[in-house]
């Protein structure tokens, strides 16, 4: 499963699941992937170069 995409927040993998949203890091364009559970309570994430949302 080397193509398997995980949450940034819980780990959980993403496929098939409702309401995920996928952007790049506004600090160093690193692709970030949410799922939808921990947006709408908004969880934490932290980027591999330190940027830390939602702000």
């Amino acid at each position: 499963m080397d193509n398997e995409q995980l949450c940034i927040s819980c780990k959980k993998n993403i496929t098939n699941m409702a309401g995920v949203v996928v952007f790049n890091c506004p600090s160093c364009k690193e692709k970030i992937i949410r799922c939808g559970n921990c947006r709408a309570i908004g969880a934490k994430y932290s980027c591999k170069c330190g940027f830390t949302g939602p702000n």
